[in-house]
């Protein structure tokens, strides 16, 4: 049964509000900085040969999380006629080092590729190897096969020789500062600006700005020595990189007090700087025994505002039996205002901090939901998330979407179960069997494959799990969404 209170038409999502905070992301990152992407080498045993699209690459850090910097496939190798499986090893090292004290990754049976990041691969020649930003890095990779007869035998593929040239990364911090800010001139009270989880050199800042100036330092050094990023007075939809201890000091005004929005993009040195106007509020929590925090208010859950409407906030993400509202921020002195149900469960208004209401939703039935909080319209929409499908070539009804294969719920409200075949292939899970194929999914998180992520539909991004040749069989599919977990059992 499919519970829906006020549905509204389905929007996009911010994907922040599932991701890890960006230093977990890039910590992440370091120490599982791969992707598979599905190889069939033509041919089985054939001569283990290595190979690369290119032999020469130059890195740039706008998408390095997301885009695939080197890709290295290989041959199966031969096990010589005696039907024994194959493991495999890629080693990294410097050009001329002989493969003295390489980087070893190790892949199993049937895997003849490993694909690394652009910001992976940048991190391991700058901070493993100490290479140089913008100075081409000479490195070499080779395959080793680990035939698996007893005594065990090895194979040694080509040693394939490749130019890297990587970047001088941006600053993974800023700062907004100036008396246009609530901090002033004090530079130790700057504002941090919230960077995006997926494109980690876009920052944002939304708050109240006075009449005045601000720029963007990197960091709240005092010495006031640090770079910062300041206007370029040619073209004010651009900035510029000031060098820590120069003499220029160009800088952003404001004419008018009131809420802004300001999106910078460190890469491209671009700014936008927008008035919110009529807007109260740019951020907003849930707190209840329903929410993820519970009633621990100085931890409330974040709603995630609007791109494009500030009015609005969103919530995706798991909600349990219990009651909910709406704080206006976290102080634990429970004073601030609140938007609380009206007189009906579409219907929201603004409770006065202090005042002795307490008009609260309650969810009855524990589960993945989708939430708009509209305070232009002042209502509120929840949608319980019923249906879950598997799709893919692994799956028993392939790519054909109308034909989705349903998972069954699980007790808790918030799992789903696949039990059934699956052959050699992709799959992913989308919530609907519509054919446009713009819906919501959960994909793999590509730095991890036992997690999962909300994807967005008619984003761009397609992770998929994948069934290895040779693995055909039943298995039994269990998706947390509360964990945001996967686990994928053969039986």
């Amino acid at each position: 049964m499919k519970t829906i209170y006020n549905k509204q038409s389905r929007r996009r999502k911010s994907f922040s509000a599932l991701s890890l905070p960006v230093a977990a992301l890039l910590l992440a990152m370091l120490f599982s900085c791969t992707r598979y992407d599905e190889y069939i080498p033509d041919g089985m045993n054939a001569d283990l040969v290595l190979s690369t699209a290119s032999s020469s690459y130059t890195l740039a850090q706008k998408g390095a999380l997301s885009t695939t910097g080197i890709t290295f496939n290989w041959t199966t190798g031969s096990n010589n006629g005696t039907g024994t499986s194959i493991t495999y090893e890629l080693q990294i090292d410097r050009k001329g080092n002989a493969f003295a004290d390489p980087l070893v990754y190790s892949s199993g049976k049937s895997v003849y590729t490993r694909a690394f990041t652009v910001a992976a691969l940048n991190d391991t020649l700058l901070n493993h190897w100490g290479y140089t930003p913008g100075v081409a890095a000479e490195i070499e990779a080779r395959v080793i096969a680990h035939i698996n007869t007893d005594p065990a035998t090895t194979d040694i593929s080509n040693s394939l020789e490749l130019s890297v040239t990587p970047y001088e990364p941006v600053s993974t911090t800023l700062f907004i500062y100036g008396d246009a800010t609530e901090g002033g001139w004090d530079i130790s009270s700057a504002t941090a600006l919230t960077a995006d989880t997926k494109e980690p050199t876009t920052f944002t800042f939304k708050g109240w700005l006075n009449e005045g100036s601000f720029k963007f330092p990197v960091n709240r050094n005092t010495d006031l020595q640090q770079d910062m990023y300041m206007k370029n007075v040619s073209d004010t939809t651009l900035m510029y990189l000031h060098n820590g201890g120069d003499s220029d000091d160009s800088k952003w005004m404001i004419g008018t007090a009131g809420l802004y929005k300001i999106v910078v993009n460190l890469c491209d040195l671009t700014i936008s700087i927008k008035a919110l106007a009529g807007v109260e509020f740019t951020a907003m929590y849930m707190v209840g025994d329903a929410a993820p925090c519970g009633w621990d208010i100085g931890n409330a859950t974040a709603m995630v505002q609007d791109e494009d409407n500030p009015f609005i906030f969103r919530y995706d993400g798991v909600l349990f039996v219990g009651d909910f509202k709406f704080p206006v921020n976290r102080n634990t002195d429970w004073s601030q205002d609140f938007f609380m149900k009206g007189s009906d469960s579409t219907i929201v208004y603004r409770h006065s901090g202090g005042d002795s209401d307490d008009s609260k939703w309650h969810i009855y039935e524990s589960g993945w939901y989708t939430m708009v909080l509209d305070l232009a319209n002042m209502t509120l929409s929840y949608e319980r998330l019923d249906h879950l499908y598997i799709v893919g070539s692994a799956a028993p009804c392939g790519w054909t979407i109308s034909e989705a294969v349903e998972l069954a719920s699980g007790s808790t409200g918030y799992e789903f179960v696949y039990t059934g075949s699956l052959v050699a292939g992709d799959f992913k899970f989308p919530f609907n069997r519509d054919t446009s194929w713009g819906q919501d999914m959960f994909m793999k998180d590509p730095d991890d494959e036992t997690k999962i992520y909300l994807h967005e539909g008619g984003a761009s991004d397609d992770n998929k799990w994948t069934i290895a040749s040779g693995q055909d069989g039943n298995y039994v599919i269990t998706l947390n969404l509360k964990d945001m977990t996967i686990s994928i059992v053969k039986q």
